[in-house]
């Protein structure tokens, strides 16, 4: 890259990659969480979509600003949108694929979603049967675990807080997550999926894949690896699991 060009990158900011990403409104752990796992030379830039609730309309109601939330990023530069929300992106089997359409034709970049990142990832491993944790109310669950089914991937048991919102769900410590985690220990599983990603999860991952013996994946994780994968990056930052091994 010429000096010119890393001007234009903001002094050298980003200089691999501009990392656009859309996040519900609630979330306060998508940011910190993203940032945290991604390799130098990578740069996160961030637009919020309303969405403080988890009932089936607040959830489509995320996806009514998204041709302006995708310009908005366009204006910075970004060669890359991540649409970051599970709860959405699997609310049904075109949501992800209509969501990534949209943001192309708003803003002339390609785009991603959580639930490109979770099917990419469990394909990556093989995954077939898993135990879901999630922060979510039933309804969402439910939705979920359909859209896992169409593609191939039985959820074995899970569990659900009953939380609507980012704040409530980002309240929940990691030992909490933890723990419940170990307590839904299944030998026939081949991974646990700690789903949203509001949730904050970075921390153990590693530590629960030592204690479970399988792999684990979290939602915010599943979006960060498949950023790079699609993006020719072969990185494998400490302390993210399994996932980033392939």
């Amino acid at each position: 890259m010429t000096k010119s060009s890393a001007t234009t990158r903001g002094g050298g900011y980003g200089w691999r990659l501009r990392l656009g990403m859309l996040l519900p409104s609630s979330n306060p752990v998508g940011e910190p969480e993203v940032a945290a796992m991604l390799p130098p030379g990578i740069s996160l830039h961030t637009t919020r979509l309303k969405l403080a609730g988890s009932s089936r309309e607040d959830l489509l109601a995320m996806t009514a600003k998204v041709e302006e939330g995708a310009a908005l990023l366009a204006d910075a530069g970004v060669d890359l949108i991540g649409f970051n929300c599970t709860a959405v992106s699997t609310f049904d089997e075109t949501m992800a694929e209509n969501i990534r359409a949209r943001i192309s034709k708003a803003s002339a970049v390609p785009a991603i979603s959580t639930a490109d990142g979770i099917v990419a990832g469990f394909q990556a491993l093989g995954v077939r049967r898993l135990v879901l944790l999630t922060p979510y109310i039933d309804p969402v669950n439910e939705r979920e675990i359909a859209f896992l089914a169409r593609h191939g991937i039985e959820v074995l048991s899970h569990s659900g807080l009953g939380l609507s919102e980012g704040q409530g769900m980002a309240s929940v410590e990691p030992g909490e997550w933890y723990r419940r985690a170990l307590a839904m220990r299944n030998p026939q599983a081949d991974a646990y999926f700690l789903s949203c990603t509001a949730i904050r999860v970075l921390p153990i991952i590693e530590a629960l894949e030592r204690e479970l013996g399988k792999p684990v994946l979290t939602s915010n994780q599943a979006l960060v690896w498949h950023v790079l994968r699609t993006s020719g990056f072969r990185d494998a930052p400490p302390g993210l699991g399994t996932l980033f091994q392939h």
